[in-house]
């Protein structure tokens, strides 16, 4: 897995390990992975229109934020953001890196924000941590803490597999990613009170892992 492939686990003991997980990479994973927006003209493209239509004094959530890349990049175009992430090592270092950027720990099953909280959201490979019955309660709880209207962007690899990690970088891990299918994501979030308003699939780009992927910008209907 590469990119921005972050977020929560499944069930408590899978969480733990998850949590584990990237506690343990958190600073080899910036050092690879902190920049790569650079690299992707599309994702860039869809941040940028996500925060263009939340408005101005919009405030962005990150969720699954990893070591805040995305929220810091976000956040240089002028909306407020706040980060979420399972990891406390991640939240750490997003904290150090981008002091403009609000930093929280949690998961997507219990999200630490108000509801109605947030103009907009991203969740960047952070649906991929979650078992299949846990993708219903994960949107139903974004929808809780978005404002009616408001954008979310969701990222996946496309698949049915699941594939275990046990090293990573040459460290001892133990995290789940679930491959998921486009139809399938949407028809969650349509389930969820979400309007789907653009769907792209496209090729991993030469420095990422070799899985196609998508990405879904759906919008909170009231």
């Amino acid at each position: 897995m590469t990119g921005t492939d972050r977020g929560n686990g499944t069930g408590d003991g899978a969480h733990e390990r998850v949590r584990r997980s990237y506690d343990v990479v958190a600073e080899e994973y910036v050092a690879r992975i902190g920049g790569e927006l650079d690299g992707k003209p599309l994702d860039r493209a869809l941040l940028a229109a996500l925060a263009e239509q939340a408005g101005d004094g919009a405030v962005i959530a990150d969720l699954g934020c990893g070591p805040g890349h995305v929220a810091g990049w976000l956040a240089e175009r002028g909306p407020g953001v706040v980060g979420v992430d399972l990891s406390p090592a991640m939240v750490e270092i997003g904290r150090k890196r981008y002091p403009r950027v609000e930093f929280r720990e949690g998961d997507l099953l219990g999200l630490p924000a108000r509801d109605g909280e947030f103009d907009a959201a991203v969740a960047l490979y952070s649906l991929i941590h979650l078992a299949p019955a846990e993708l219903a309660p994960a949107l139903a709880e974004i929808r809780r803490v978005l404002r009616p209207g408001a954008l979310l962007l969701v990222s996946f690899h496309i698949g049915t597999e699941v594939r275990n990690l046990t090293e990573w970088w040459g460290h001892d891990v133990d995290v789940d990613f679930h491959f998921l299918q486009p139809a399938a994501v949407a028809a969650a979030l349509r389930e969820a009170g979400f309007r789907i308003e653009a769907e792209l699939e496209r090729a991993p780009y030469p420095h990422e892992a070799e899985t196609r992927r998508s990405c879904l910008l759906a919008r909170r209907e009231d």
